[in-house]
Order: C-alpha cells, then structure tokens, then sequence
C-alpha cells in the first residue's frame, strides 16, 4: 500500500486517470515509458518531479489494481 500517499485520482485533473500526487504525470505515462524499455533514471531524468518512490507507488498502485481485476468473479 505504498501509493496510497503517493497516487492521486481526480476528476478534475487528467479526466480522473492515476496521477503522481502534485503532478499531472499519470501512472499510465510512467508504465507506458518504462514499457518501452526506458530506464528509472532515464524516466527521472525525463520527468524531474518525480522520485523514485513515485516510479515505486506506480508499480505498486499497477498491480493491486492488477490483482482486483483478477478477484472479480467470471461472467
């Protein structure tokens, strides 16, 4: 639960998408960088208002919603 300080959502800023509190960076933008094979200090370099605590609460907000997604009961 280390996001949970670190993780934002709301609606009047970036459509209510997960952002980096204090930023309009979503969770999306982070993980999508990190996707395409950019490194932490590449993406901290790129955005310098993030730290690495946020690249970790990203992670970590990405797959509790993950692990939700996967306790819903099937259709």
């Amino acid at each position: 639960m280390a996001h949970k300080n670190r993780i934002s959502i709301d609606p009047v800023i970036r459509f209510g998408k997960p952002c980096v509190s204090g930023t309009r960076i979503t969770v999306g933008e982070v993980l999508g960088f990190l996707g395409t094979g950019a490194t932490e200090s590449e993406l901290l370099i790129e955005f310098p208002q993030l730290a690495h605590e946020d690249v970790l609460a990203c992670l970590c907000f990405a797959a509790e919603r993950e692990r939700k997604l996967l306790a819903l009961p099937a259709a």
